[in-house]
């Protein structure tokens, strides 16, 4: 029995791990793969404060190695589904809490084309206003045909030498009002009914092609076609909105006692990596409360 399972080692999952562990609960932490999320793949971290700069990497083994200093349990399990009595199933085992804490995530929706997954942290990004000084004064482009994509614009437009607008319909999705703005902006094409179909480039992105043959020599490529979180195994404990996203009744709460949500799994309008660190710290000091 554990005072507190959390699903999940990304920033929110480590960071509700500390607090707990600070109040001497028994913990344990499931993470599919590796720890540290999304931010892992980030070649240098400028947003987080104490740091002027870091990697992903960096970052998110710190927090995995306080975490462990602490005493909390890491154990890389995939978990299938959680019942109302705060019981985990994973691959391996079946574990037992008073509360869980769902610290998943979400993840940025692909392109699923070749040399994606070699280009994503040199070239390839999924966050804008978290990578876009990077290319300052470049060439880039934007894929994307929804608010976060005419966001990513024109952010970028005041940054980048040049941005180019992909999209694959025959228009914008997004607020009018701001697709006005970025049709006034010199440093700003767009390409509709387009499909970007290669990542030409070396060690760094260097090009891409359309489905037209048109190819655009960029250094970044930011992808801003949504997110896909990963929530349905919890729809039995939690009500989950329209996108997938873990509704919540107070800050951090779900509708089953004792069952929170923190990060980037849960509905909320600002999904970064200080959002995902607060809702961790507010979902342990619940879990202590109730437990105390």
């Amino acid at each position: 029995m554990y005072d507190t399972i959390i699903i999940g080692g990304g920033p929110a999952g480590l960071t509700s791990a500390i607090y707990l562990r600070r109040a001497n609960k028994k913990v344990l932490v499931l993470e599919a793969n590796v720890c540290g999320g999304q931010i892992v793949n980030a070649q240098d971290v400028e947003n987080y404060p104490g740091y002027a700069h870091i990697s992903g990497f960096d970052l998110s083994e710190n927090m995995r190695k306080q975490v462990l200093e602490l005493g909390a349990e890491i154990k890389y399990e995939t978990v299938l589904k959680v019942d109302e009595n705060k019981k985990v199933y994973t691959t391996n085992n079946t574990y037992e809490a008073k509360s869980i804490i769902i610290a998943v995530g979400s993840k940025n929706r692909k392109l699923k084309i070749a040399n994606e997954d070699k280009f994503t942290g040199r070239g390839i990004s999924y966050c804008a206003t978290c990578d876009g000084n990077f290319y300052r004064n470049k060439d880039v482009a934007v894929i994307g045909s929804g608010n976060t994509a005419l966001d990513d614009i024109l952010y970028l437009s005041d940054i980048a030498n040049h941005v180019y607008g992909i999209v694959r319909g025959d228009s914008y999705k997004g607020e009018l009002q701001e697709l006005e703005e970025i049709k006034s902006k010199s440093n700003v094409t767009l390409y509709f009914n387009s499909v970007v179909t290669e990542l030409i480039g070396n060690e760094t992105l260097e090009k891409i092609k359309m489905n037209d043959e048109t190819e655009l020599e960029v250094s970044g490529l930011f992808v801003a076609i949504g997110q896909e979180p990963n929530n349905m195994m919890f729809k039995n404990v939690v009500d989950i909105d329209e996108k997938g996203y873990i509704i919540t009744t107070d800050e951090v709460k779900t509708k089953t006692k004792g069952i929170y949500v923190a990060g980037d799994a849960r509905v909320k309008i600002l999904r970064q990596l200080t959002t995902a660190t607060s809702d961790g710290a507010l979902a342990a000091t619940y879990a202590i409360k109730e437990m105390e």
